[in-house]
């Protein structure tokens, strides 16, 4: 019995012991690390380095914007829109014609008439009908649409599932490559009609949503499913093809390209092919991240490179892209664009920043008038 006395006791004062207060250096080390508890859609840095922070109000240059929507509800929200353009440098800005956002084509004329000088209408293709007879209907309403002041098509819209940015209906696995519309994209050749579309989503998109994926904060939001639809590179062959295959057609690729990955691959499809040409809208994070490589880019290719926004009608949203590409800031965040990482501005030649702001839009939009 003495035993299991012993026993019973040596264990009670074992667990005695476990349950004992711990010391402040004992609690310290046994806590949980901010490494397992911050979850990464809450980092939100403050930047502790003693840095220049430049506020650019205005443009160095004009600029032609070449990649905006109907953000507008009414005549006032154009003029409001205009005045923010003048206060940051902006001559005039496309409106984008989407199925996702704004009214009617001819709505969009009208609405904007007394501001005309100011915005340039771009129309979207009408895959109503896919027969010849369909196609020859179509090229026709493109030419009213050219009539009424329509400069361009866009934006035209492919993740995969084909142009889902058309009115009055989608163009459901309809790619830019389809032998269907090339007398669509020939009669944009002939009207001296730039198209610009929208291909695919940036690369990390596209890949496992894992610790591995460099930009999964965003990522998991636009993750793109590829089960049912082209993917990234199928998406890139087809504007590759409708490129190559109508050399006398202006093609815009919106974003980059969504290429910001692949600066050197983007570069080799500029070489190939003069009539295609890009716009920067919306890709900021995107690019920033990656300045020296980006900046290098830019430079080279400064003649085929147009100025976009595609994020509205803000001051700020303008003002944070002009810090961008003229400032010489370093290690800066701008939450706004969902990434965990830090942006450094390109600082670009004055030479650069003019054919980028306003030379080559206006050098593409007077060939086409």
């Amino acid at each position: 019995m003495k035993k299991t006395h012993s026993l019973f006791l040596l264990a009670a004062l074992f667990l005695a012991a476990c349950n004992a207060p711990k010391t402040a250096d004992e609690a310290a080390e046994t806590a949980p690390s901010p490494a397992d508890t911050v979850l990464l859609k809450d980092f939100s840095p403050v930047v502790v380095d003693n840095l220049p922070v430049t506020y650019v109000e205005r443009a160095k240059f004009d600029i032609i914007d070449m990649h905006s929507h109907d953000y507008v509800e009414s005549a006032e929200d154009i003029a409001k829109w205009c005045k923010t353009m003048d206060q940051v440098g902006v001559l005039n800005t496309a409106v984008m014609h989407c199925s996702w956002i704004g009214r009617p084509f001819e709505e969009v004329v009208e609405l904007y008439a007394p501001y005309k000088d100011r915005f340039r209408f771009w129309c979207c293709f009408d895959y109503s009908d896919m027969s010849e007879a369909g196609i020859q209907k179509a090229c026709e309403t493109l030419a009213r649409y050219h009539e009424m002041g329509a400069v361009g098509v866009g934006e035209l819209g492919d993740k995969g599932e084909g142009d889902l940015y058309a009115r009055p209906v989608e163009g459901k696995d309809i790619h830019i490559d389809d032998p269907r519309i090339k007398p669509l994209i020939a009669k944009c050749a002939e009207l001296k009609m730039p198209i610009s579309i929208h291909i695919a989503e940036p690369y990390w998109m596209y890949l496992p949503m894992d610790a591995t994926n460099d930009g999964l904060v965003n990522a998991v939001t636009w993750h793109v499913d590829t089960t049912n639809c082209l993917g990234y590179n199928q998406l890139v062959q087809t504007f590759e093809n409708a490129v190559r295959e109508n050399p006398n057609t202006i093609f815009i690729a919106c974003h980059y390209l969504n290429m910001n990955h692949d600066l050197p691959r983007l570069g080799a499809l500029l070489d190939k092919y003069p009539n295609m040409y890009i716009d920067i809208a919306a890709r900021v994070a995107e690019s920033a991240h990656t300045p020296r490589a980006t900046r290098e880019f830019l430079i080279k290719y400064q003649d085929r490179i147009l100025f976009g926004t595609d994020n509205g009608m803000e001051p700020d949203m303008y003002r944070n892209i002009l810090r961008v590409l003229e400032t010489n800031d370093e290690h800066f965040y701008i939450p706004e664009y969902g990434y965990h990482w830090a942006l450094s501005a390109f600082n670009l030649p004055d030479e650069v920043l003019k054919k980028l702001y306003h030379d080559n839009a206006a050098r593409i939009l007077n060939e086409y008038r």
